[in-house]
């Protein structure tokens, strides 16, 4: 298995503070995807990151390769809404877990 830090790009810099309601909507089906992709474990912290007077979003996942990295990428529905977000596809050669929480 391999692991990949994934950046994602909003629209403007602005985002999600000036957000319109088709952004909402599509961050909304973007929340659901991630949460089953936590849920099935190949997402191992994902959320938002406040930069600036904007935000971009980050996942931290474990998969097979970066085909597999770049396929949870494609997928998003937030890509597929055509609103002008992208993903950054970054690989991580090494990582340190805590252990999980008794």
């Amino acid at each position: 298995m391999a692991y990949f830090f994934m950046r994602l790009l909003p629209p403007r810099p602005t985002f999600p503070h000036d957000g319109t309601g088709e952004e909402i909507a599509a961050m909304k089906r973007h929340v659901d995807y991630w949460h089953r992709h936590a849920l099935a474990g190949s997402a191992i912290v994902v959320g938002p990151v406040f930069e600036g007077e904007g935000a971009f979003g980050m996942a931290v996942v474990e998969v097979e390769d970066q085909a597999a990295a770049q396929a949870l990428a494609d997928g998003d529905p937030i890509i597929a809404s055509g609103l002008g977000f992208r993903f950054d596809v970054l690989q991580m050669p090494s990582i340190i877990l805590r252990p999980p929480a008794v």
